[in-house]
């Protein structure tokens, strides 16, 4: 299985929290599961800390490299594809997030219910 995960679920994982769901930490964990993590989320990330929202490692590259996770550039694929999706979701990073998956044939690890709107294939988490 191929997992893009959405922002949170990467944080969470990382930070060892509790809201991450039982079956997303099964999915990551598992050796035979290739897990990526989008350029967005590390814009995302870097954004909101640098506005003082977000407390989350300044170390992301080195972590995801610890976790033998992949990264994804975004490209302008991507870029074209995000901005055409249908406004269900007005979140950039999200819109991209769904644009990498469709485009790359990832699953998306979100607990994010607008996600379902669109033709994309989600992780189950319940």
């Amino acid at each position: 299985m191929k997992v893009l995960l959405d922002t949170h679920i990467l944080l969470w994982w990382l930070a060892g929290d509790d809201h991450l769901p039982a079956p997303a930490a099964v999915t990551i964990a598992d050796p035979d599961t290739e897990v990526v993590v989008s350029a967005a989320s590390a814009w995302e990330i870097s954004v909101t800390q640098a506005a003082g929202r977000l407390d989350a490692p300044d170390d992301l590259l080195d972590a995801v490299a610890a976790n033998d996770f992949g990264t994804l550039p975004i490209t302008v694929d991507h870029a074209m594809a995000a901005g055409r999706l249908p406004a269900h979701h007005a979140d950039p990073f999200d819109r991209m997030l769904i644009a990498q998956a469709q485009i790359e044939g990832f699953t998306l690890v979100s607990v994010d219910r607008r996600f379902s709107e669109y033709d994309v294939e989600l992780l189950r988490l319940d």
